[in-house]
């Protein structure tokens, strides 16, 4: 009997240890580096406490000495320390309507290599063909040590495939097949490697959160124009899922119909915004009768030319998420709108100038306007946010946020609600380390 008190208490130890090591991790993560000293002042342990923790995640391999600083005070310089990038690799796969994506990203961040299929998404058992000879053709670059420290998959898709094809105008094709085919489960069943699945707009919205923006700003409505639009949720440096795991997405908000002559026709007296803002809408709009064939390139030559049917559904986009962004900004008070999409060159500034205009047209009186910024990885995003998921679970302190709010901190750690907000804390302190100018 005298045993069971000291192994739990043994236990509460080990799992406390092990959230401090996330927290430490976490903070790498945000603020790119930081002193033995700082995580200390961070994580508010004692320097022995931090110093065995620091050297257990040297051991693991997770973390790096990375040189000395030189702040001219007395004393030995401080030794820098970083997230080593061989410390853990994963997969991302980015799956939607008209294309698909696998990469293999390092710890850091970086990604490796890549594959893409510019597509409309073929039946499932072909795409599972297709994803199988992606992820080994990934794999070999890597060496054997290294291919052990795979984490696992992140995948990153549309929870409904196989909905909103009239609002889209796609024709059905293999979408419906989509609708009861598990395809986490068939990753793991061909690959041996653990899945993490999450809606594709939150997916990309944890990449601005861990690398991008989000290293500096804590409150952030993020918002990707793929085939559709997606989007995702941060407060507090967190991500906010929602208990169906859809909060952010944009695409549901009701606007009015589009007045394109080329949009479909609205069930209602009003229409979703995906039908107005999304790549397909700019595809059916410059070739009504066959724009499953037009290709991200061809949408992405009409922005380089300022092709006459691009800039007019370039109006009625930004009008239509300008009305969208009104009812977040209302609902939410965010100061910050993140964009990014699948098209590149000069389309980011162009959209974000004419939607920066829209959105303060629609201003109602007295109200201002959240800041409105390009986000950190254009069309990558999707891809590093879905790679991000297998790290996410296995490093943060805050698994609990992408594995449906099961709480993962440790027993013993203090009330739920100190386990809650201790990590957005230690974010929060680890966006400082990273821009020490910025008041917090």
């Amino acid at each position: 009997m005298e045993d069971t008190p000291k192994s739990g208490r043994g236990s509460n130890s080990a799992q406390l240890r092990r959230y401090n090591e996330r927290i430490v991790l976490q903070i790498l993560r945000r603020a790119g580096e930081a002193s033995k000293a700082e995580l200390a002042r961070a994580v508010q342990l004692t320097n022995a406490a931090i110093g065995a923790i620091i050297q257990n995640l040297i051991e693991e391999g997770l973390i790096v000495e990375a040189g000395k600083r030189h702040d001219g005070s007395r004393g030995q310089p401080a030794t820098i320390l970083r997230l080593a990038p061989r410390g853990a690799y994963s997969f991302g796969v980015r799956l939607d309507r008209t294309n698909m994506e696998t990469v293999l990203m390092d710890f850091s961040g970086q990604l490796i290599a890549r594959r893409l299929h510019d597509m409309i998404l073929p039946a499932p058992e072909e795409a599972m063909e297709i994803l199988k000879d992606d992820l080994e053709f990934l794999r070999q670059h890597l060496s054997k040590e290294d291919q052990s420290r795979i984490t696992g998959i992140g995948l990153a898709q549309p929870f409904n495939l196989g909905a909103w094809l009239h609002e889209l105008g796609l024709p059905q094709a293999d979408f419906m097949k989509w609708e009861d085919f598990d395809l986490t489960d068939a990753l793991e069943k061909a690959t041996g490697l653990p899945v993490f699945s999450e809606n594709d707009g939150t997916a990309a919205a944890v990449a601005e959160l861990f690398y991008g923006l989000g290293r500096q700003n804590d409150n952030f409505v993020y918002l990707f124009l793929g085939p559709a639009i997606g989007g995702g949720l941060i407060l507090k440096g967190d991500v906010v899922r929602g208990v169906s795991g859809n909060a952010g997405d944009v695409a549901m908000i009701p606007v009015p119909p589009s007045t394109l002559t080329t949009a479909p026709k609205a069930r209602n007296s009003w229409d979703l915004l995906l039908t107005r803002a999304s790549l397909v809408a700019l595809a059916r709009h410059m070739s009504p009768e066959d724009f499953p064939k037009l290709n991200r390139s061809d949408l992405q030559h009409a922005v380089e030319t300022g092709d006459p049917k691009y800039t007019e559904w370039l109006e009625d986009c930004a009008e239509a998420l300008a009305l969208a962004l009104r009812s977040a900004y209302a609902l939410l008070d965010v100061p910050l709108v993140v964009l990014d999409g699948d098209l590149g060159g000069p389309f980011p500034e162009t959209f974000r100038a004419a939607l920066k205009k829209a959105v303060e047209k629609a201003a109602p009186e007295k109200r201002h306007s959240p800041d409105i910024e390009i986000g950190s990885f254009g069309h990558d995003a999707g891809a590093i946010g879905a790679a991000s998921l297998p790290q996410f679970f296995n490093f943060s302190p805050r698994a609990a946020i992408l594995t449906g709010g099961k709480d993962t901190g440790p027993a013993g750690a203090g009330s739920s609600e100190d386990r809650a907000s201790f990590p957005a804390r230690a974010a929060r302190l680890g966006s400082h380390l990273a821009t020490p100018n910025r008041s917090t």
